[in-house]
């Protein structure tokens, strides 16, 4: 499922210990399954981890997408990377949440910023559109997110809090720790842009339905936002 989801990786900039570290754990606070340096190291230990662990779900000509089971739930833990022809900025700016994010994302029916918590920091709650004829219909997520640097390139994290209010009709999925990452390849005018999804959507599912949208989906987010920023 095209989700909403960044990169939190490590404390290499003074700006993200000190701004989005307090900021995060302050979310945190809403539920109580995870900690802010639990996020951290989990996301480290994801991007650390050898080719070997990961299994191919879908490639196609500029897009590979992987996947092994999640240590959080019952489904995946998915991994995509590609290429864009664009800086990190740019392409951060058309995928964090916000009108934008809306515009070109198909897979977004609706988005609205709950609540704005610090520079790059907010708490957005979305919907997204049934998948594979409706066999896997609309979801709703309230997500903690939030964009830094990293490296050279942008970060951002993103993970589901706790929110009583739902749509009526609609299911709730939640995203476990999860997120994307883009830094500009080297002596290139092109960007790498990985992300690590693992999205559980919830409700009385096929899994062999969850696999097909989710590697599908990843591969044309990719696709999308290509287009989106040729415009």
């Amino acid at each position: 499922m095209n989700v909403i989801m960044y990169v939190f990786i490590n404390d290499e900039v003074c700006y993200f210990n000190k701004m989005i570290i307090p900021c995060l754990t302050a979310v945190l606070q809403m539920f109580s399954h995870v900690s802010a340096v639990e996020l951290r190291e989990t996301l480290e230990s994801f991007h650390s981890l050898n080719e070997s662990q990961w299994s191919i779900a879908k490639k196609s000509k500029d897009v590979t997408v992987w996947r092994k089971p999640s240590h959080e739930f019952g489904g995946f833990l998915y991994k995509a990377e590609g290429t864009v022809a664009e800086n990190p900025q740019r392409i951060m700016d058309y995928i964090r949440p916000g009108a934008r994010r809306l515009e070109w994302d198909s897979m977004i029916t609706s988005l609205e910023i709950l609540q704005t918590l610090d520079q790059g920091c907010c708490v957005v709650k979305y919907t997204t559109s049934g998948q594979l004829w409706n066999i896997i219909s609309p979801r709703e997520f309230v997500d903690f997110s939030c964009t830094s640097e990293y490296q050279r390139g942008l970060l951002s994290c993103g993970v589901s809090v706790d929110h009583d209010e739902q749509k009526a009709g609609v299911v709730r999925g939640f995203n476990h720790p999860c997120g994307w990452f883009c830094v500009p390849a080297e002596d290139s005018e092109i960007s790498v842009l990985t992300g690590y999804i693992q999205t559980d959507l919830r409700g009385m599912l096929p899994q062999t339905a969850v696999d097909t949208a989710m590697a599908s989906s990843l591969v044309n987010f990719y696709s999308d936002l290509r287009q989106a920023l040729k415009i």
